[in-house]
């Protein structure tokens, strides 16, 4: 029988945080949360609140003085000095110190697959504030270095890939149950990115929040990448719920000006981050990691986002000029 932990929760409220603070209650454990208040907060009661702002330093973290944790998970720690702040405050008073970093992390994404011993980027000078597309990896290293340095042993880096499942606000992964719905509403196809065989990974959110429980029951050190089943798009479509897709070529989506932003999750297997989706989780998986089964993960997504007014990037108009043209070059090349 597990024994009953106190753990602190930096941030919690939102999606990411809110799947791992529901994991620890039930699982019977003691929760706090630190946040600044600026998220709505749906968090059952039991949870103890503390308000404050780490990026102001020490002086953010007074609402925590005065007492201990078993231990700590940091889900919000995006600039090295919001996380020394934390860790350098928690050394003494706490067991254990679960950093949430990023897959991001890694130099030399186009490998497969991307494991935990791979080259890291190069790490973000510790002033550095602002978090961008491009210094968040960067910033991830460091933050995940201050970490190391201050905990030891008693650290655990967990780099989770794309996080999916209900209360994502991201509009990346709810966008294609979200089509796939909509496509069987009005009886349209939809469009898919590449023939089907190019790949993706999204490890869903409560699984994830169960792992990182799992990680402070069995005091488990060390740094693992947090994925999820490798799909084809294929089967990625199956999984959404697709019944009528028309797959578009790149070189049509190029014509079209349609990318990535437009097409969430996509990343062709040969392509300069392609190993972003070939993410070995297997040093997880030997720690208890578990998987939901794709399919669920997008009904249970799909479920929560139907309530939700998400705005996606890629305009119906586009979708279909570009799915007009794809079917024209098929009609032109079947003669």
């Amino acid at each position: 029988m597990t024994t009953t932990q106190t753990v602190l929760v930096l941030g919690g409220t939102r999606f990411v945080g809110r799947h791992i603070v529901e994991a620890l209650l039930a699982a019977g454990h003691t929760v706090t949360v630190l946040t600044r208040g600026q998220s709505p907060d749906d968090l059952p009661s039991t949870v103890e609140r503390r308000q404050g702002d780490r990026e102001q330093g020490a002086t953010g973290l007074s609402a925590l003085s005065g007492q201990t944790w078993d231990a700590c998970i940091d889900v919000s720690g995006y600039t090295p000095s919001a996380v020394r702040a934390s860790a350098e405050a928690l050394a003494d008073r706490v067991k254990r110190y679960v950093f949430v970093s990023t897959v991001s992390v890694y130099a030399e994404q186009h490998r497969h697959p991307v494991r935990e011993t791979d080259p890291l980027l190069p790490a973000a000078a510790e002033d550095l504030t602002e978090v961008t597309g491009e210094s968040y990896g960067p910033l991830k290293v460091t933050c995940e270095r201050i970490v190391q340095d201050i905990f030891g042993d008693r650290a655990t880096i967990l780099r989770p890939q794309i996080v999916a499942g209900p209360f994502d606000h991201t509009a990346r992964y709810p966008y294609w149950p979200d089509r796939a719905a909509r496509s069987r509403e009005d009886g349209q196809p939809m469009l898919a990115p590449g023939d089907g065989s190019d790949h993706v990974q999204a490890i869903d959110a409560r699984d994830f929040g169960r792992f990182a429980v799992r990680v402070i029951e069995d005091g488990t050190p060390g740094i693992f990448n947090v994925a999820g089943p490798r799909l084809t798009w294929a089967e990625f479509m199956g999984a959404v719920g697709a019944q009528s897709v028309v797959w578009v070529d790149a070189a049509t989506l190029e014509t079209q000006g349609i990318g990535w932003r437009e097409l969430p999750l996509y990343l062709a297997d040969d392509s300069e981050q392609g190993g972003l989706m070939d993410v070995d989780a297997s040093r997880a998986l030997a720690a208890g990691l578990t998987l939901t089964d794709p399919a669920i993960t997008a009904q249970d997504t799909r479920a929560w986002s139907a309530s939700q007014s998400t705005t996606y990037l890629l305009a119906p108009e586009r979708e279909t000029a570009a799915l007009t043209a794809r079917i024209a070059a098929l009609g032109t090349t079947s003669h």
